[in-house]
């Protein structure tokens, strides 16, 4: 029992020596622009050692930002919110030296109040021209 004991405690013990480590990370943002108003996702992935890629949230990685406040990976902008970009910055807890830093923009032409329905939609396409050969 004892034995079977010890095996167990040393396979636990031992697997953050096998664990893969962050490299470095990056931003795979969605969006070319933030929205005011909105919640705002900030995509931020950790290439580990073997290679692979991994997503990272606010349990790993300290966000910071020249304007705004965050809410776990979302960057919350106001409404009112008047500067035309806003720099963000990623840093990787366990290790300070791993960071990112990127300048996102802000969007600037608000979204339509309702989306094209299938007639407008099939009315704007045109049909393409074959080429005769």
């Amino acid at each position: 029992m004892k034995k079977s004991l010890l095996a167990v405690v040393v396979v636990f013990m031992s697997i953050p020596a096998f664990s893969q480590k962050v490299d470095s990370i990056f931003f795979h943002l969605y969006t070319d622009s933030l929205k005011k108003g909105q919640h705002n996702y900030i995509n931020v992935d950790g290439k580990l050692s073997n290679g692979q890629w991994q997503p990272l949230t606010s349990k790993q990685i300290q966000f910071s930002s020249s304007a705004c406040e965050f809410d776990g990976n979302d960057l919350i902008i106001p409404s009112d919110f008047k500067e035309e970009k806003i720099k963000v910055r990623a840093e990787l807890k366990t290790n300070s030296s791993i960071w990112k830093e990127v300048t996102i923009w802000i969007k600037k032409i608000p979204d339509p109040d309702s989306l094209p329905d299938v007639d407008q939609v099939l009315k704007n396409t045109s049909p393409k021209k074959r080429k005769k050969n």
